[in-house]
């Protein structure tokens, strides 16, 4: 399994804003298949290093994440959203160890 995980800060961080864009992300599931996991949290401490949401999914592999990258929902919708409302974005990729 591959965990994919990004942080954004976003132009404006209005709780409006915020819960618009978390909905947004989270409308993947069910429409992105090769999702197995969502989840999308969203910052309180509101510090100056804090970043404004955090999306984590979980496909199965490598392949499966190049397939999640282009795919059309998350291309048309998501992706042109948050290049909309990002100010930036951290992101990280890894290789879940099965226990």
């Amino acid at each position: 399994m591959v965990r994919h995980i990004v942080l954004f800060k976003l132009k404006d961080n209005s709780a409006e804003n915020v819960s618009k864009t978390r909905d947004i992300l989270l409308s993947m599931k069910g429409r992105v298949p090769q999702l197995k996991n969502i989840e999308v949290g969203c910052d309180f401490l509101h510090s100056p290093r804090s970043y404004d949401i955090a999306l984590t999914v979980t496909v199965e592999d490598f392949k499966a994440l190049d397939d999640y990258q282009n795919d059309p929902y998350h291309c048309s919708v998501v992706k042109t959203h948050m290049h909309a409302v990002r100010e930036s974005s951290v992101a990280a990729d890894y290789f879940v160890e099965e226990a």
